[in-house]
């Protein structure tokens, strides 16, 4: 055998796992046909970080009045150089993989990987020249690609994906952006915060669903207050590209409304990449669009491996990352823990930002339990009024028979970097009174889980 592990695609979750084996003494090679780290560093995850940064500057700097500041002149966004930015941070962090795989000796097959029957992956480079590697374990790695909606095709220049949106030449005076959860939101909030105007269309009864209903209508609140326009419970029915301007044709709880805009931006989901990587050849099962795996990311085929967003589970970088570490210690012998998936954060980088974990209120009554539910507002935090900073709130659920943490909901500043906490509480089964008593540094954005703990209890100070 060439090697003990091939990994196909460099993602999240293929690069994580490459980089796992080779701690582990294997062989390690990963096949990539596009940019090494996958779509999260090049096209995801990291550029959109950089825009919705460049946007959070152009905020403060028009609001520097607020916070005793004087600008003389007009603060203008620059649109290509926002761009521009974006670009090189991420091509900044696909170098910094391309370093830990020589770091680790991680071979590069550049090119397209198919996989073949007895353990073996065909590689095609961009000269179509095709060359047959051999592994003791294959994982299959390749990710997923914007969904198509089929009354809203792509065409890369008046319809578009997130690649598109994050390297338009200029920008658009408006946008309509089918789709809220965190990709569409995401957009919409950048594109808006910088002067295009945005008309958000949803089709569920409120923007980010899959979030609790409470975050949601703060988020809408907020986007309002931005001048959005908030579509939902709507559909975008056509949009014809014929002219210089998009004619979008959409259905609205009061009748169909059409909407001009420069350009459309399709952000309803993603569809696995499964098509076109050998899945026939070696047999290996699917089932609604997905890869049938075990705990441990085995397939039907022995020696063939699949993690990311081609399998169960939510489709984010962190769950591809984990469950890589996870089957290639499988692999190597080691006794993994599953992953938890009632355990998995969820961030979206809006303005305010969304941060969650575990049971929504409606999720956790639906399945029986009796809670007790603390809520904090950001209102009543010296930190973020001294920040300018007041929209949002934490909200905690808890089991009331045994004080445990079954979820928890933010939305505000930085609250990103405040779930973390809820998720290691929630590992280690923490109770409601261990939260309360843990003492918490003021003055911070992240009292307000303790004061969110202690409000479901009836212990709260300042409120």
């Amino acid at each position: 055998m060439d090697y003990d592990i091939i990994v196909i695609g460099s993602g999240p979750g293929g690069y994580v796992a490459a980089i796992r084996a080779s701690q582990l003494k294997m062989k390690v090679a990963v096949v990539e046909k596009a940019e090494i780290g996958g779509i999260c560093l090049n096209w995801g995850c990291i550029p959109t970080k950089s825009l919705l940064k460049s946007s959070q500057v152009f905020d403060y700097l028009s609001h520097a009045g607020d916070y005793g500041i004087r600008i003389e002149g007009e603060v203008k966004p620059d649109f290509s150089a926002m761009i521009a930015r974006s670009r090189g941070v991420a091509d900044g962090m696909s170098k910094g993989v391309q370093f830990l795989f020589r770091k680790n000796k991680i071979d590069i097959l550049q090119g397209k990987g198919t996989l073949l029957a007895g353990n073996a992956v065909e590689v095609t480079d961009n000269e179509g020249q095709k060359k047959t590697y051999s592994a003791e374990n294959i994982i299959l790695a390749t990710g997923a690609r914007s969904k198509e909606l089929p009354n809203l095709p792509q065409d890369g220049k008046k319809i578009i994906g997130y690649r598109e949106a994050m390297t338009l030449e200029k920008q658009p005076r408006t946008m309509v952006v089918v789709g809220s959860g965190a990709i569409g939101s995401e957009f919409a909030c950048f594109y808006q915060s910088i002067g295009t105007q945005v008309t958000l269309v949803e089709f569920l009864p409120r923007i980010v669903p899959n979030e609790d209903e409470e975050v949601s209508k703060q988020l809408e609140r907020s986007f309002k207050k931005m001048k959005m326009s908030v579509l939902t419970g709507s559909s975008v029915e056509s949009a014809d590209t014929s002219g210089d301007i998009c004619k979008v044709r959409i259905k609205t709880p009061k009748g169909y409304e059409e909407v001009a805009a420069d350009i459309v931006f399709s952000a309803v989901g993603v569809t696995p990449n499964i098509e076109g990587i050998g899945l026939e050849n070696a047999g290996v099962k699917t089932e609604k669009g997905k890869v049938v795996v075990d705990d441990f990311y085995r397939t039907n085929v022995p020696g063939v491996f699949a993690i990311g967003d081609i399998v169960h589970g939510p489709a984010l970088a962190h769950v591809a990352s984990a469950e890589g570490i996870t089957c290639v210690e499988k692999i190597a012998g080691l006794d993994p823990e599953p992953v938890d998936y009632s355990n998995i954060p969820a961030c979206t980088y809006t303005s305010p930002e969304i941060a969650s974990v575990g049971l929504t209120e409606n999720a956790a009554r639906e399945k029986g339990h009796e809670i007790k539910v603390g809520k904090f507002p950001f209102t009543a935090s010296g930190k973020a009024s001294a920040s300018g900073a007041r929209d949002g709130f934490v909200k905690l659920i808890f089991d009331a028979a045994y004080g445990e943490l079954l979820g928890a909901h933010m939305i505000g500043a930085g609250v990103t970097e405040m779930i973390s906490e809820m998720v290691v509480a929630r590992k280690l089964e923490t109770t409601a009174h261990e939260i309360i008593k843990s003492i918490h540094p003021h003055p911070t954005m992240s009292e307000a889980i303790m004061e969110a703990a202690a409000a479901a209890y009836d212990e709260v100070i300042h409120l």
